[in-house]
């Protein structure tokens, strides 16, 4: 029996499982929190429910999260500085430190503009100690990455960070899509370097001698090398893992599979069996990539999403918070003060004040980390050091501090991951209501009977109330994701959103609205036996939640395959498009190549095109790898008198090559 260990490292749990590869039976489940101020510590937590003579067995660790994910929605990870080449980059794609410089080139990879290194060796070497990582980009590298290879070598020698470069991880056009891919790649570097050294620790300490798999975003593997090199393929690594987990659990081929977590909300429809792929890359926190990956809506509703009672106002956020029953669990004293705030009188919040601005008496805060050079106020500092020990509110810490509540700098902390926010979440509204119970129920009675008092409510008006949001929440998101694969858009007017609403809330007045769903939901995650039956009721679906639903991710982690591909473009020189055989220009991530003869072109193309899919399958840690070449003719038809005359306008090669992971190291002699 060959053993497999999935793990998935969510926001809130860390969940693990042993499965038998050749039958893709569970032998064992586990679950843990994941401990975000050292990851290893939630791992090894989640293993150490494990037989230890069965861990000694693996031969394949495989391992998914949602970090990536998490991280981009809440706009999280390191310092990045980027360097733009040729064109200025969308003012959306956030920096910490950015340059223009001249460069570039044009759509047959000739060069536009001289590269202009003496800027970007002067910026290099004003941002040491600035930054992180760096992001490179220049336009149309996808037809000659020359100029940020250039850059890319000098950056290595002077800064000696990370440095990613835009052509590294798309072959598409798209300058803004490949800036925000190479931005996000570049901030995620250090929080996937992270997670696989946790794991690498917990697998040593378990004596697990095994490859490391990193479960992409398409919901293929690569080993922890590649992952670190590209982590941004890592983004949908968990919901990706989620969609192969349930095709496993379930064996149905046709379905919505949708996988509530701690931060989000994941959705995807399975086809014949198979993810179907988003070739213009994921789309996350509303920007595009341009890696592809899972088709999968994400959004930004989860067991630990934020509850915020502005005035009398209900609102759930984006942002993922510790929920008070864990926190108290972790820190006791924090009990009695909830309990004398839950009976104090509140101050009011202005209508102007923005949702993320708001300071609740329940909320506290505590210091994960310290980052060198981090760009904080004096103020900021003060905190830091004030909550390096516990939690405390902001009210309490301004108290100690002389300071106003105000005069902190929260999100731009939290932004960095220094600091950890503990609040109310839907989780403390399954606890106070008594359905879900594994934490300190006490605690989350307290958040209610304050946010309660907020609103003029019993506290178990406010539960039900509560509860129902999340439910309406998340039928919209499911909708919002139906729409977009069948319409092509998710943007409703004032008559589609009034009908959405009328399905989703079961309100009327003199009409009402129902709809039917066509495909069943599956239902993936912890929290979803309490949301998914009156979700599905509401929209008239059937539901599947499946035995083993709650590790549904750790089990996909670890059935998967490796799976690299390259997109080649061959086209015609410019006048030579009605020769049968005419001069040619070859244009690939590796590089940029020119043939007298189109036959010679494709042919070469070919042979390239499998050395360097398989040669990145084996790196990846594949074994038996087979490649699959697809060859697109790009034709125009010229009509013509007594016959059409077709002209090459391009021609694409798609080359891919798959293989299973390889299972156990090979001692070295």
């Amino acid at each position: 029996m060959e053993l497999g260990l999935g793990i998935d490292t969510g926001g809130t749990y860390t969940d693990a499982v042993l499965i038998d590869l050749e039958s893709n039976s569970i032998i064992s489940k586990a679950k843990a929190l994941t401990t975000r101020d050292d990851l290893s510590v939630g791992i090894r937590n989640s293993m150490k429910l494990f037989d230890r003579s069965l861990l000694k067995k693996v031969s394949m660790v495989s391992l998914s999260s949602t970090l990536a994910t998490n991280s981009v929605v809440e706009g999280k990870g390191c310092r990045v500085g980027v360097i733009s080449v040729g064109r200025d980059f969308d003012s959306s794609i956030v920096a910490d430190e950015s340059i223009t410089i001249s460069g570039g080139h044009d759509l047959n990879g000739a060069e536009l503009n001289p590269l202009d290194i003496d800027s970007a060796e002067k910026f290099m070497n004003s941002i040491k100690n600035k930054v992180d990582s760096i992001a490179i980009t220049s336009y149309l590298s996808v037809r000659n990455p020359e100029h940020e290879l250039i850059l890319k070598d000098l950056a290595s020698k002077i800064l000696n960070l990370p440095v990613v470069c835009g052509h590294e991880l798309s072959s598409s056009l798209g300058f803004n899509e490949r800036t925000i891919t190479s931005v996000m790649n570049a901030r995620l570097i250090p929080i996937i370097k992270e997670l696989i050294s946790s794991m690498k620790s917990a697998m040593v300490e378990y004596d697990i001698n095994a490859p490391l798999m990193i479960v992409k975003g398409d919901g293929s593997l690569m080993n922890d090398e590649i992952a670190v090199e590209r982590p941004v393929e890592t983004v949908l690594s968990g919901p990706a893992a989620s969609m192969i987990g349930a095709k496993t659990l379930t064996g149905l081929n046709d379905a919505i599979v949708m996988d509530m977590g701690g931060t989000t909300t994941d959705i995807g429809i399975l086809r014949n069996g198979q993810p179907r792929l988003e070739k213009e890359g994921a789309m996350i926190g509303g920007k595009r990539t341009r890696v592809l990956a899972a088709e999968i809506y994400t959004s930004g509703i989860g067991g630990d999403s934020r509850i915020v009672v502005k005035g009398n106002k209900f609102s759930l956020t984006p942002l993922r918070v510790m929920p008070l029953c864990i926190a108290t669990t972790k820190w006791p004293q924090l009990l009695p003060r909830l309990e004398e705030i839950s009976k104090r009188c509140f101050f009011f919040n202005l209508e102007s004040i923005n949702v993320n601005n708001i300071v609740q008496d329940i909320e506290f805060f505590v210091k994960i980390k310290d980052i060198k050079d981090a760009p904080l106020s004096e103020n900021d500092r003060k905190l830091l050091e004030y909550i390096s020990n516990e939690p405390f509110s902001l009210s309490e810490a301004g108290a100690s501090l002389n300071l106003h509540p105000f005069a902190f700098n929260v999100s731009k902390m939290e932004e960095l991951g220094m600091i950890q926010r503990i609040g109310l979440t839907p989780t403390d509204i399954l606890h106070a209501e008594g359905s879900y119970i594994e934490y300190d129920r006490k605690a989350s009675e307290y958040g209610v009977k304050h946010q309660a008092l907020k609103m003029n409510m019993l506290p178990e008006e406010f539960i039900s109330f509560a509860k129902e949001k999340v439910i309406e929440k998340i039928s919209e998101e499911l909708l919002k994701k139906l729409f977009l694969e069948n319409i092509g858009t998710f943007e409703l007017d004032k008559v589609s959103k009034a009908l959405v609403d009328r399905a989703v809330s079961g309100s009327s007045d003199d009409f009402s609205c129902s709809i039917s769903l066509n495909l069943p939901i599956i239902g993936i995650g912890a929290p979803v036996s309490a949301y998914y039956p009156l979700m599905s009721e509401k929209l008239n679906a059937k539901l599947f939640l499946p035995e083993y639903s709650e590790v549904g991710n750790a089990i996909g982690a670890v059935t998967g395959s490796v799976i690299e591909q390259v997109e080649i473009l061959i086209k015609p020189v410019s006048g030579s498009r009605i020769i049968d055989d005419p001069n040619c220009t070859l244009f690939a991530t590796f590089g940029k190549y020119e043939y007298e003869t189109w036959s010679k072109a494709v042919e070469d193309g070919k042979t390239l095109g499998c050395e360097y899919v398989k040669r990145r399958a084996l790196k990846s840690g594949a074994r038996n790898v087979d490649i699959n070449i697809v060859q697109d003719d790009r034709e125009y038809t010229v009509g013509m008198e007594y016959s059409d005359s077709k002209i090459l306008m391009e021609t694409v090669l798609t080359i891919t090559a798959i293989g299973k992971p390889n299972q156990f190291f090979v001692e070295e002699a």
